[in-house]
């Protein structure tokens, strides 16, 4: 099924694009921060959610990966 359709699925997708978008930002801050509009400008927005809002990113992380193992 697809993830559009699939809630945990979708929600899986989100946390790991805003991990990944806030992981590159701290390699290298120019190929983020050279697109805050427009269609790429939604990788620079999840990287500010990864920066500022990160100890709930990771405890979303641990539930989501602690779901995905154990509870299907």
């Amino acid at each position: 099924m697809s993830a559009i359709f699939n809630f945990q699925s979708l929600l899986t997708v989100i946390l790991l694009l805003i991990c990944t978008c806030a992981y590159l930002r701290a390699l290298a801050p120019s190929i983020i921060d050279k697109n805050k509009t427009g269609l790429l400008g939604i990788f620079w927005k999840c990287a500010r959610i990864g920066e500022r809002k990160s100890p709930w990113v990771a405890c979303c992380c641990v539930i989501m990966a602690f779901s995905i193992l154990f509870l299907q």
